[in-house]
């Protein structure tokens, strides 16, 4: 994941929620890689997706969760579209 920039991770999450495809490994490797970051790069629509994605999973992040949820607070939501807002709560 080292070369994946954060809609590749967002992506690659949504993808495999979409499919309903198990990947614990990935979903943890992607979740500490964005909060190690610092969701730094991560749009309204990377973010929301990606919550999206692990709560269709049914994976728990609950790093990732603050961490977005720190996020969105911190930049007064500014960019979400309704279909985002929809998928991020």
């Amino acid at each position: 994941l080292a070369g994946f920039n954060p809609q590749n991770l967002s992506n690659t999450v949504w993808a495999y929620a979409t499919a309903g495809v198990a990947a614990d490994a990935l979903y943890a490797a992607v979740a500490e890689a964005a909060v190690r970051g610092g969701l730094a790069g991560f749009n309204p629509q990377n973010l929301s997706n990606t919550v999206w994605a692990y709560a269709t999973a049914g994976v728990a992040a609950d790093a990732l969760y603050a961490a977005v949820a720190e996020a969105a607070v911190r930049g007064g939501l500014a960019g979400f579209n309704a279909q985002d807002l929809a998928n991020t709560v």
